[in-house]
């Protein structure tokens, strides 16, 4: 069975400052959203459903639909602030989208088998897709909620441009995860790494600790745990202008009642990403590294 690769793109990047889902990083105009694909592709996938605002698909369609046209299948789920159970209201001061575990929820019903969510604007290297595409190879629905995700060095995957927020995972001796901690304003100083917490006292870390970049790996039965969360989510912060439902909170909330399992697989690559403006030329560099190296070709789609 050939996993789906889920594409979390609705973000609206405003530390970035534009679209940043399409811009051109690539030696021939690629995007960061194209190297996933290719990787992805390679490793065995078989599907892409991009979770997007709906006044960007135009934008997307004319960009991917043609290049990925008899490669990979796509389609696409639409993540808007409406979209909440239904006679539920909500803060007429709401701007932001309600979150990622949100935009995953939006695609349920385009997805039965194991799926890959990633961020649009992040680089994982194809190791990463390889090595979830195999832990999915003989996947049963007897293994429903057994899931798993990616987890890199913090040390590895930090800005040289601004401070960061990362999901600081805590194991067992086997590799499974207990739980993630969200850490805000990150950065490396004189000392080291550290985090402040909201009395802005700072707490350092080990480059070596593992953090998640929300590459995660599910399978179906994720959308009915969304679907209750979001309910429940959403009945208590319904007022609030600016809570966000995210996925290392469900996946706590699942771990902590034995619901489900996740087993953290070491990401074998360099990440990389676009937080900042700033970090576009680092990024361009690195891919074109890259090519240089004949990881990837010069261009991806010829």
């Amino acid at each position: 069975m050939k996993p789906t690769l889920l594409i979390l793109a609705a973000g609206i990047g405003s530390r970035y400052g534009s679209l940043k889902q399409l811009d051109r990083i690539g030696p021939s105009g690629e995007t960061i959203i194209d190297y996933s694909i290719y990787d992805a592709i390679r490793a065995g996938f078989g599907k892409v459903v991009f979770v997007i605002k709906e006044n960007i698909e135009k934008e997307f369609r004319e960009f991917f639909d043609q290049k990925f046209d008899g490669r990979i299948e796509v389609d696409y789920a639409f993540q808007e602030i409406g979209k909440v159970p239904e006679g539920l209201r909500y803060s007429a001061e709401r701007q932001k989208p309600w979150g990622t575990g949100h935009a995953i929820l939006m695609a349920a019903g385009k997805i039965n088998e194991p799926f890959a969510v990633i961020n649009a604007d992040d680089f994982y290297g194809r190791g990463s897709y390889q090595s979830l595409a195999d832990y999915y190879r003989d996947w049963t629905p007897a293994k429903e909620n057994d899931y798993c995700m990616i987890g890199y060095e913090l040390g590895k995957t930090l800005s040289e441009h601004g401070s960061v927020s990362r999901g600081v995972c805590r194991a067992d001796g086997c590799g499974l995860l207990l739980e993630v901690t969200e850490r805000t304003k990150i950065a490396r100083d004189a000392r080291g790494i550290a985090y402040l917490d909201e009395a802005g006292n700072s707490f350092y870390l080990d480059a070596r600790t593992t953090v998640s970049m929300n590459f995660w790996g599910f399978t179906p039965s994720l959308f009915q745990h969304l679907e209750k969360g979001f309910l429940e989510f959403i009945s208590l912060n319904a007022d609030s202008p600016k809570a966000e439902f995210y996925i290392p909170g469900v996946i706590n909330d699942l771990l902590k009642r034995k619901a489900a399992s996740v087993r953290i697989l070491p990401g074998s690559d360099q990440w990389f990403g676009m937080t900042y403006r700033e970090d576009r030329d680092l990024v361009i560099a690195r891919i074109g590294e890259l090519v240089k190296a004949g990881i990837y070709p010069e261009s991806l789609w010829k």
